[in-house]
């Protein structure tokens, strides 16, 4: 088992949900990413979702194009963030999912980039662009390398694909909670259990959800049916805020994913 797996694992037989945040590698700058990761931790994140900043993020909102195009800024690339990856590592053992898309694994090769993942401390990837049915190479390579292959199950997923999707995905699966692309969203979809319940006829692995919760209401309303909780846009409309200082950013961060992990864990 990866850290991934140990985490549910620990958290199921406590009868508890994952609060995953989601960070934009890059974001506001390089520097104050490991400063947000260990911020989101201290205040009750049981996994992170480490974005890859890409120049063409299709299945992100405004909120996480901002962020990507800020990272850009910076010139933060996958081989940067593989690089950050350790050091973090020497301040944190939280579970780390890299969240992004397929052309720079491509470009990097699978089996070097599996290589370099497990290597920084990287537990899994997660390819929003990457449809099971063309992942094989991904597939083949990253057991080898104990890295889990996480895919996406969409409201108009039939349950025929989910039964695929199940097959593949390994950490957990990622059920996108509307369809259409991340952001912040005042009210949660009511496709979201049914889609779960539709789920869970096929699998018993682990299920977290994204796409839209905002609140640590939102957060108890998903907890009470998923294994996971994700949320993305609504921290970084949070740290949006307070760009420009740091000290606040961080401190308003803290604040509301404390909020949110409390969602979580009610």
């Amino acid at each position: 088992m990866n850290r991934i797996d140990k985490k549910f694992q620990e958290l199921r037989e406590q009868g508890a949900s994952a609060f995953m945040p989601y960070v934009c590698a890059g974001d506001p700058t390089p520097e104050l990413t490991s400063k947000l990761l260990l911020t989101l931790e201290a205040a009750g994140a049981d996994l992170i979702e480490l974005g890859v900043p890409f120049s063409d993020p299709i299945a992100d909102g405004p909120t996480v194009q901002r962020a990507s195009e800020r990272a850009l800024t910076h010139r933060i690339s996958l081989q940067q963030i593989l690089e950050m990856v350790p050091t973090l590592r020497k301040q944190t053992d939280i579970p780390i999912a890299l969240m992004g898309y397929y052309n720079p694994i491509f470009r990097m090769g699978e089996e070097a980039f599996c290589k370099a993942a497990q290597d920084a401390g990287v537990d899994g990837v997660i390819v929003p662009d990457l449809p099971p049915e063309q992942a094989q190479p991904l597939l083949e390579v990253a057991p080898r390398y104990n890295l889990a292959t996480i895919f996406l199950v969409a409201p108009t997923s039939p349950p025929e694909r989910m039964q695929l999707i199940a097959s593949v995905s390994t950490g957990f699966i990622y059920c996108v909670s509307v369809t259409g692309v991340t952001g912040a969203r005042t009210t949660l979809s009511d496709e979201v259990t049914p889609m779960i319940t539709e789920l869970r006829k096929h699998t018993d692995k682990p299920i977290s959800v994204g796409f839209g919760v905002s609140t640590p209401e939102q957060a108890t309303q998903v907890a009470q049916i998923a294994d996971g909780v994700v949320v993305g846009s609504a921290i970084i409309d949070v740290y949006e805020k307070y760009i420009n200082d740091e000290e606040k950013l961080l401190t308003a961060v803290k604040e509301f994913a404390s909020d949110l992990a409390a969602g979580v864990k009610a």
